[in-house]
């Protein structure tokens, strides 16, 4: 189980002592690692009965002109830059904060892909 509970080192490499075992309200879930392809969701349960749109692969971005104060649909070409991980960018994967080429111009990710379901971004 992939779990967001407190290190059981301490940075000395010490370790602490387990208070108690791993807990559901402690679990986590491996990241969606959004690529740039055509659309791909898929819907996860989260805790208290809600749901979040995993967004797999997507090719359009809603992208945000501040001239204007407008959204408007742009194809995403590619990664310019992700400051999360330099290997994404090889990989194509968008997270919040990287830098896409869309058809529009470069835009920077203001969503988060994986746990929204969709790719917004404003013009730069």
């Amino acid at each position: 189980m992939i779990s967001q509970a407190k290190s059981l080192r301490k940075s000395t490499g010490g370790r602490y002592k387990a208070i108690r075992k791993k807990r559901l309200f402690e679990a986590g879930r491996i990241p969606s690692h959004t690529k740039v392809e055509e659309k791909k969701l898929k819907k996860i349960k989260t805790r208290g009965g809600n749901q979040k749109l995993r967004l797999l692969g997507i090719d359009t971005a809603n992208v945000l002109d501040k001239k204007t104060n407008k959204y408007s649909k742009a194809k995403i070409l590619s990664i310019i830059d992700n400051s999360a991980n330099k290997q994404f960018i090889r990989r194509n994967i968008i997270t919040k904060g990287a830098i896409i080429n869309t058809d529009k111009g470069n835009a920077r990710v203001t969503s988060r892909p994986g746990q929204d379901g969709a790719v917004n971004a404003v013009l730069i």
